[in-house]
């Protein structure tokens, strides 16, 4: 493979770069984070073996638990999960060496790279998604001018609940009157069978490898858009046929021109209600009605409707564990979910942001240093390093070396660990293009059960442990008496890492009480339809299937689920800030330089997404209501 791919330019060089991402050029900065963007469309068109592989956004724990409850119920013991752990280093070849050392890389590259440590902006996700931006979505972000930007001076209380309880409170809209689309999650297509060969070496395409890099390295950077276009058209033609169209009906003959005024909040709750002191009658006298008014293609409200009225019937009926099985393993293919993905990441600025923060806060940390240990529990795809590999190399006196460790869940199937050890082998390509030496640690356990000794520090090596939203799928004190994220968190304290940044998904919706548990998920779920009806076009595919894929499943695990089957389990930050200080850390402060580069990054997304601090937190939020948070942390040696 040819690695000097500036003398062979992956575009033409009179392609316009400025028509797909017209804010990064006009801010004349390099915000690497539009290369993932870039990378996912590449990844989409080169990669085609993707149509036939799962999405790594599956919820590994939410079927173990699953499977287990059927275990317990046939009365049989569930066999322990499988684990993997691979510890590599990359040598010339793109092949791992088990010996442990460390090895140099010679490729040359006369690729100019940006001279900051480290550029914002990149991704991860939860225990199933991971990766991807779309050119196309690129309109619906609305830029803001000096008049549109928000103060950030207002004091925390205010900005929590800012607004968004009390219009949902008077929430009440007119609705066509429809009947409900055919329940997506009874409808399934035959399961594709995953292969178990795996080729030691896997030779990613160059456009796969070089569209991670920034686009100020690479300004020839440009979109295929003919294949989004052909798909976006045949979406237009298609929209506003339900899954029922098949069969001769289309939504407009199903309903009325009678509009009527409904509150599906108030509805949802009286429902909610019914099902928790186990009134059918009533409960299902609601239900229907919600129905008539309710649509995964319709506005925020109707959608968010529709799920939550999915997860409440299926509670209602006893069937919640089947359903949400069934949603955990089909098996999405990850074209499907990268797609859908991407849709997110462009209209909402969270993962940018948080990017920026985090990799901002590993530079400054290990600047200097010789030797280099980063420990990604939930490394996923592992979108958040190539750019910060990219700016080792710019370091004066050479780079460090780098080794990383990547945890993740095991998979079910004959390769448990395959899909980190495929981020192994991607990010062992972008260190030979760079010259740096790199090691790779492959970790597939559950994180509970993972020892220090697993992680394999090496002696003057600097250790960053780097966890962004994924902890709230690890078990807490109410599902096991020994609390398995209590135990991260002590393997992380016994690592001793020298900065531990840390990422929280803001919610109360885990508590085990189903009332409060419901009122706190339907303003968190509202928030988040709200949030894409308001950047995204309804007719939108990935839209859709992102809404179908991740905001339904999880709202039909948090209200349908009960138990070690209930994996959706967040915890608001100030909880995490005692459970942290608990397990032994204390809280760094914030960069103020930092904060502004992350503020700067929000200001050209809608104006309803905000940017606050909390003491030592960084919190962002739609409409003042705080969806994530971020901290750093190291371990208090008093």
């Amino acid at each position: 493979m040819n690695h000097n791919f500036t003398n062979d330019p992956i575009f033409p060089n009179d392609s316009n770069h400025e028509d797909v991402f017209p804010e990064v050029e006009a801010s004349g900065d390099c915000d690497y984070f539009d290369g993932v963007l870039k990378y996912i469309n590449q990844m989409l068109m080169e990669e085609d073996n993707l149509e036939n592989k799962p999405c790594m956004f599956q919820d590994c724990s939410a079927l173990q638990a699953t499977e287990k409850s059927f275990h317990d119920l046939l009365g049989q013991k569930y066999p322990p999960p499988p684990s993997y752990q691979q510890y590599s280093s990359i040598p010339d070849q793109n092949a791992y060496n088990p010996n442990g050392n460390f090895t140099s890389s010679h490729c040359s590259t006369s690729c100019t790279v940006v001279n900051t440590f480290v550029e914002p902006n990149w991704i991860s996700d939860q225990c199933a998604v991971e990766p991807a931006i779309d050119t196309q979505f690129a309109s619906q972000i609305q830029p803001m001018g000096e008049e549109e930007r928000v103060d950030h001076s207002f004091p925390i209380n205010e900005f929590v609940n800012y607004g968004f309880e009390e219009q949902l409170q008077n929430m009440s809209s007119c609705k066509k009157n429809q009947y409900r689309e055919v329940n997506d999650y009874a409808e399934e297509e035959p399961t594709k069978k995953q292969l178990a060969g795996y080729a030691e070496e896997i030779e990613q395409p160059e456009m796969f490898d070089k569209l991670l890099l920034c686009p100020a390295s690479n300004p020839g950077l440009q979109d295929d858009h003919s294949t989004k276009n052909g798909a976006r058209n045949n979406m237009e033609q298609n929209i506003g046929q339900s899954p029922g169209s098949k069969r001769g009906r289309s939504r407009k003959a199903r309903g009325s021109d009678r509009r009527e005024l409904v509150d599906l909040r108030g509805l949802l709750t009286q429902c909610s209600q019914a099902v928790a002191s186990f009134d059918s009658r009533i409960a299902n006298k609601l239900l229907k009605r919600i129905r008539e008014h309710s649509s995964p293609y319709g506005d925020g409200t109707e959608r968010v409707a529709h799920y939550i009225s999915n997860a409440l019937e299926a509670r209602l009926a006893g069937t919640g564990t089947a359903l949400y099985a069934a949603l955990s393993t089909r098996r999405t293919s990850a074209t499907e979910m990268l797609k859908a993905y991407r849709a997110y990441a462009t209209a909402c600025p969270f993962y940018r942001m948080s990017n920026t923060f985090a990799n901002k806060s590993i530079g400054n940390v290990s600047s200097g240093v010789t030797r280099l240990h980063i420990v990604d529990f939930g490394i996923l795809y592992g979108f958040q390093w190539p750019c910060i590999i990219q700016g080792l190399s710019n370091r004066p006196g050479g780079p460090p070396k780098l080794r990383i460790t990547g945890i993740d869940f095991p998979q079910s199937g004959f390769r448990p660990a395959e899909r980190v050890e495929e981020t192994g082998h991607r990010l062992a390509n972008y260190c030979k293009r760079f010259n740096i030496p790199f090691e790779y640690n492959a970790i597939a356990k559950k994180w509970e059960t993972i020892q220090p000794d697993d992680i394999k520090i090496g002696r003057d090596e600097m250790l960053i442990v780097n966890c962004l939203y994924r902890l709230r799928n690890v078990p807490d004190e109410t599902v096991m008496y020994n609390s398995p994220r209590d135990a991260v968190l002590n393997l992380i304290r016994r690592l001793n890492p020298a900065m531990f940044m840390h990422g929280v998904a803001n919610g109360k919706y885990s508590g085990p009480f189903f009332g409060p548990r419901f009122r706190e998920a339907l303003f968190h779920f509202s928030a988040l339809f709200d949030m894409f009806e308001a950047n995204l076009p309804r007719e939108d595919e990935d839209r859709l299937r992102f809404e179908r894929e991740v905001f339904g499943r999880e709202a039909m695990n948090v209200v349908a689920c009960e138990v070690t089957e209930r994996v959706e389990r967040p915890e608001t930050y100030k909880q995490w800030q005692v459970r942290n200080q608990r397990a032994g850390f204390r809280q760094l402060p914030l960069k103020q330089d930092i904060m502004e580069e992350v503020r700067t990054k929000k200001l050209r997304y809608h104006k309803d997404f905000v940017v606050g601090e909390d003491g030592n937190w960084m919190l962002q939020g739609w409409k003042g209501r705080i969806i994530y948070a971020l901290s750093c942390w190291k371990p208090d040696q008093d």
